[in-house]
């Protein structure tokens, strides 16, 4: 059983179980959040699509942690102009309880 579940603006395929980063969602470690937004849900042969799904994915928040850190490196040949910027973007590690 699986389903394709749209949290933060980005779709996941999710199953029961499975641990996945997220962008950073509000509340603490150990709460318990649910996403209604099911776009699909695959339960064994049975296939639903759309408006039709009346199904609630719940899951934990297991962590917020920082990405992988992105420089961004700016520089103008011959005019001595050199700009170096980075940033770390900020995840937040689920696992997805119950799919209902």
């Amino acid at each position: 059983m699986f389903a394709v579940v749209k949290i933060a603006g980005q779709q996941f395929k999710v199953q029961k179980d499975q641990e996945i980063f997220v962008h950073q969602l509000p509340g603490n470690v150990g709460d318990k959040v649910e996403f209604p937004e099911v776009l699909l849900l695959n339960n064994g042969s049975q296939l639903t699509v759309g408006s039709d799904v009346k199904s609630v994915i719940k899951a934990e928040i297991l962590a917020h942690v920082q990405g992988d850190k992105v420089i961004a490196f700016k520089m103008k040949r011959r005019k001595g102009f050199r700009k170096k910027i980075g940033h770390r973007t900020h995840f937040t590690r689920i696992k997805i309880n119950e799919i209902a």
